[in-house]
């Protein structure tokens, strides 16, 4: 084994050279692969004995596998919210895999410096101020638990108890109110403790409307005075894009206590252009921001962001006190500031992003996909056999059937756009009524691919 992985070794430029050739085959092909996996699954071949060396991996890939991924990185998959990867983000991903840094901590590098660059051009990119911290965990869902986290230990502080030490048992219960919250937030409560039933939905306004009634959520907290409360405001709803009013929640900590976890997954960039930045208005005054990277930064996965204005608190959850890791300092290293010890460089991709396109490309990008999501919702509103559930406020358009919008009927028409190889949507409930979403977060997407997505639901709904 050890000449075969020496004899990789000897060949790495051409191993690599081979991966490229692949890679650079299915990046520039993505726009014209089926968007969905065709075909069925291949059996599962027994553990290897001996090793094929990495030529050989590579052509098995290639053989029984790569045909069956996805065109997820692709312009026409509006499935969930699903960037693609810029090239110097690809570049930056490969060089992570290469270099294979630990960013636990310093470790005799000067990756975590490059960490903490990136984190400040992204607080500055969303409009935060120097109060915010920030560090990069996998996605939303990690995201939003850390900031939960803090939240929780911030609920200790109010009531005298040291969570990190004394447990969450030691807290008593603690309330979570939401408009419309993501349902990583109940998932994160489960982690933590806090247990998914304690999670109260505040009513929203009227309409088609999914942002938080401020005046109701205000009632919700003056039944709860003299217990601390966690809110979690929404900044770019998963169905329709609404925001809550974070300004004038924050306005409420003026007569109430409570932690503010902003949920800004993908609606944080709506802070790069110059139509739509009063929607995040406020966003500086949360106690916590989640924003997600691998969506609308168009970074590889797995990679998302967590800010907050209480760095001492985050430190007392996650610090990992051992001998040989030493204790969080005034500059605290990652392993103390996340659940993770070993953290690979997630930041570089998103440093050769930002590096190579600057805040005007990536503010094209979103400016691009908001002006495609309007298309596409126009087109819907023609066609006879669809109709819109919500007006397209920025980057997502929810839409049914025109007639009997059932919950079969309506995965049966995403099946159909599936199939069809062209385009890939996901399903939803809005309102009681079962729906799809297209969302367009994917800097390859253009005018050509929302036609194409138009016919092919048109056919579709027909």
């Amino acid at each position: 084994m050890h000449r075969m992985l020496a004899g990789d070794l000897s060949r790495l430029p051409e191993l690599l050279q081979a991966a490229r050739d692949l890679a650079a085959r299915e990046v520039t092909g993505l726009a014209e692969r089926p968007v969905a996996a065709p075909g069925p699954v291949p059996g599962r071949d027994p553990l290897p004995e001996g090793g094929a060396g990495g030529d050989g991996a590579l052509v098995r890939f290639a053989e029984r596998w790569a045909p069956g991924f996805s065109g997820s990185a692709g312009p026409r998959y509006l499935g969930f919210v699903t960037g693609g990867a810029t090239p110097a983000a690809v570049a930056g991903d490969w060089l992570t895999s290469a270099f294979d840094q630990n960013l636990s901590g310093a470790g005799g590098s000067w990756a975590q410096e490059l960490e903490r660059e990136t984190v400040a051009w992204l607080r500055e990119l969303f409009g935060l101020g120097e109060a915010h911290s920030g560090a990069f965990v996998t996605g939303a869902t990690m995201s939003n638990t850390v900031g939960l986290a803090i939240g929780r230990e911030w609920a200790g502080e109010r009531l005298g108890v040291d969570v990190s030490r004394a447990g969450a048992a030691a807290l008593g219960p603690v309330d979570v109110l939401s408009g419309s919250p993501h349902s990583s937030i109940t998932k994160a409560m489960s982690v933590l403790g806090l247990g998914r039933d304690r999670l109260r939905k505040v009513p929203l306004l009227p309409g088609d409307r999914e942002a938080v009634d401020v005046t109701a959520l205000e009632a919700a907290l003056a039944e709860r005075a003299g217990r601390p409360v966690i809110v979690v405001a929404n900044a770019g709803t998963v169905n329709t894009v609404d925001f809550d009013d974070l300004r004038a929640i924050a306005a409420l900590r003026q007569r109430y206590d409570f932690w503010l976890h902003v949920d800004a997954a993908f609606g944080a960039f709506a802070a790069l252009s110059p139509e739509h930045a009063a929607l995040v208005d406020g966003l500086d005054a949360a106690d916590s921001v989640c924003v997600d990277l691998h969506k609308w930064l168009n970074v590889p996965y797995d990679a998302a962001v967590q800010f907050t204005r209480r760095r001492d608190l985050q430190v007392a959850v996650f610090h990992n006190a051992s001998p040989y890791l030493g204790l969080p300092g005034g500059e605290p290293e990652f392993l103390h500031l996340t659940p993770e010890n070993s953290r690979r460089l997630r930041a570089l991709p998103a440093w050769f992003s930002l590096v190579a396109y600057g805040r005007s490309g990536h503010r094209e990008i979103v400016e691009r996909n908001v002006s495609l999501a309007r298309r596409l919702g126009a087109g819907i509103d023609e066609l006879p056999g669809l109709r819109l559930l919500a007006p397209v406020r920025l980057n997502v358009v929810c839409f049914t059937l025109a007639a009997d919008p059932s919950r079969e009927r309506v995965a049966a028409l995403a099946r159909e756009v599936a199939a069809s190889g062209e385009a890939y949507v996901t399903p939803t409930v809005f309102g009681g009524v079962p729906g799809l979403r297209a969302a367009f977060s994917n800097w390859r997407t253009t005018e050509a691919d929302t036609e194409r997505v138009l016919r092919v639901l048109a056919a579709a709904s027909g």
